[in-house]
């Protein structure tokens, strides 16, 4: 009998610790940094145009966008990407909701200024960077400065822009 219930509760802690994994991507964050932005967002799903705030400490990053003064949607980004539907991975969630063929961290990537697609076609300069990409799959002009950055997909007709509040 002691056999039995130790094995059924080698199971259970099991279940319960994968459980716990799973479910701790979408868990509350401590971020380290908070900044307003104007945030625009076309995509086939996603229209948004209006203050949001991103909030960002190393690699976690979230969107929370606002519309008159309610929050109309929020992005949290880790190892998963969590809207309110949900989570699911970034290579998932970039089929649904921009284009399977972008890298699983671009969106992570344009939201804090980095360089996209392993830097190709990088481009510096005083106040920041360009990347033009073209593929069969895209046509990508990123610019990123200190006050704004752009992304603009012309063949799959995706737009990201977030500037300063200030301007």
């Amino acid at each position: 009998m002691w056999k039995i219930y130790s094995k059924i509760s080698f199971q259970l802690n099991y279940i319960l610790i994968a459980l716990l994994l799973t479910f701790s991507a979408c868990s509350i964050k401590n971020y380290e940094k908070t900044q307003s932005k104007i945030i625009t967002i076309k995509t086939p799903q996603i229209k948004f145009s209006d203050v949001g705030y991103v909030r960002n400490s190393d690699d976690s990053v979230e969107l929370e966008l606002f519309i008159a003064g309610r929050v109309f949607r929020k992005i949290s980004i880790n190892y998963l990407v969590c809207l309110d539907e949900g989570c699911t991975s970034k290579a998932a969630f970039n089929e649904a909701y921009l284009n399977k063929s972008y890298p699983d961290k671009l969106l992570q990537n344009i939201i804090l200024g980095r360089a996209i697609y392993e830097k190709r076609n990088l481009l510096k300069n005083a106040d920041g960077f360009t990347q033009e990409i073209k593929t069969q799959q895209v046509d990508i002009s990123y610019r990123v400065t200190q006050k704004e950055i752009y992304f603009k997909d012309k063949h799959n007709k995706i737009l990201f822009k977030i500037k300063d509040l200030n301007q």
